[in-house]
């Protein structure tokens, strides 16, 4: 019954292994993150301004963040 057991785990093992070689060989690129207010690039074309976009959210991220700070800020106990 051992020998079963055995043999069931490395054929599942097996078939996980050959769906996830599937799945990474068949992946096109990953889409880039879309930015609101920028136009999207057509498939297989690269981006009219990736710097632009970039620059974007990290703008967002950084204005995202200093409201958070702002919000969090606690009186002082003096």
């Amino acid at each position: 019954m051992r020998m079963f057991g055995l043999l069931g785990l490395v054929l599942a093992l097996v078939i996980v292994g050959l769906i996830a070689k599937k799945r990474m060989t068949t992946s096109a690129a990953p889409a880039l993150p879309s930015v609101p207010g920028a136009a999207a690039p057509a498939p297989g074309e690269a981006p009219a301004d990736v710097r632009a976009q970039a620059q974007q959210v990290q703008k967002q991220v950084k204005e995202a963040l200093d409201a958070a700070a702002q919000a969090r800020k606690l009186p002082d106990d003096n």
